[in-house]
């Protein structure tokens, strides 16, 4: 007698658990990073995009804000590139931010490597304190600013007369204006890019300066072979959005020297580029040739923007 041995049941072939809810999210999983960001562009084009692309047409044109637009083609900016009051604006731009954005960056770097490297009683207090400069009013600042390099009462002048020299006019001298602009800037944001130099470097382990110092290393020569390259991405950063900044300085200048308005002086010895804009836009209702400006600056900060990344980049690929 032969037994009989049922087949095996085939169960329902089934799939791997996730797949059909992967497929059914696909969609929705696909246009939702979309959604999430498209704020920040609709905000961008409405205020950003747009009017940049107005201003390049206004330029164009011989724009009368009450009366009529006739179109001039690039006869703007051929006036532009004649006019020496936008050459000298240039001038005190990048003087300007020079004097102003490598103190800052050096200034900043140090505190940060201080402030995360010595043991201070009160540190948090000492990181919040680098910030009031940045909360504080700018016309405040510049009032103080102003009344300390007084030529006549000023604290500065009175410590120079004190050593026996001369009293400078800084606010009608170009150099000295210069330097009190950039040293109210350097005032300003050295405290916020040490914030930002000092949450890079409490990123770096604890172990590798340690493992440095028992190879030998000292402190100098941690902060150049380990701070310096973990922190080269931020550096980076702070040396873009400084340029960004120092090529648009316009409130110091403006409030610094109110006597004179919009020229920063009768010389015109600290009148920035953002300056001369809006003296020429909003003071001579030329809109025009103020687009112009805009134009011209736009296109000076995105190529020295892109001098500094290309710099950057050409460093870090020689190490």
């Amino acid at each position: 007698m032969t037994s009989f041995i049922a087949p095996p049941r085939l169960l329902p072939k089934q799939s791997p658990p996730g797949i059909g809810t992967r497929i059914r999210n696909t969609l929705p999983e696909r246009f939702a990073p979309y959604i999430y960001i498209a704020p920040f562009f609709l905000i961008f084009a409405v205020f950003g995009l747009i009017p940049l692309l107005f201003t390049f047409v206004v330029s164009l044109f011989d724009w009368n804000p009450i009366g009529q637009q006739t179109f001039i083609g690039f006869d703007n900016f051929t006036r532009l590139a004649a006019d020496p009051r936008f050459w000298n604006a240039m001038l005190n731009t990048f003087a300007i931010f020079i004097i102003s954005t490598v103190p800052q960056l050096v200034i900043a770097l140090g505190l940060a490597h201080l402030l995360n490297h010595v043991r201070l009683r009160f540190a948090t207090g000492f990181r919040m304190a680098m910030l009031v400069p940045y909360i504080t009013s700018v016309a405040a600042t510049t009032i103080v600013f102003a009344q300390l390099f007084d030529r006549d009462y000023g604290l500065f002048n009175y410590l120079i007369s004190f050593f026996g020299g001369d009293h400078v006019d800084f606010l009608n001298d170009k150099v000295g204006s210069w330097f009190l602009v950039a040293l109210m800037v350097v005032w300003r944001w050295t405290g916020y890019t040490t914030l930002l130099y000092l949450a890079a470097l409490q990123a770096i382990p604890r172990d590798v300066y340690e493992a440095a110092a028992v190879d030998g290393a000292g402190g100098w020569k941690q902060f150049v072979y380990i701070t310096i390259p973990s922190l080269r991405p931020i550096i980076v950063f702070t040396i873009v959005t400084s340029t960004i900044g120092g090529l648009q300085v316009f409130t110091e200048p403006l409030l610094v020297n109110p006597a004179t308005g919009l020229t920063c002086g009768a010389a015109r010895q600290c009148q920035t580029l953002t300056l001369f804009l809006y003296e020429q836009g909003f003071g001579q209702f030329e809109f025009g040739y103020g687009s112009a400006i805009g134009v011209a600056l736009f296109v000076i900060v995105v190529l020295v923007a892109l001098l500094n990344f290309f710099l950057s980049t050409r460093t870090r690929g020689g190490r």
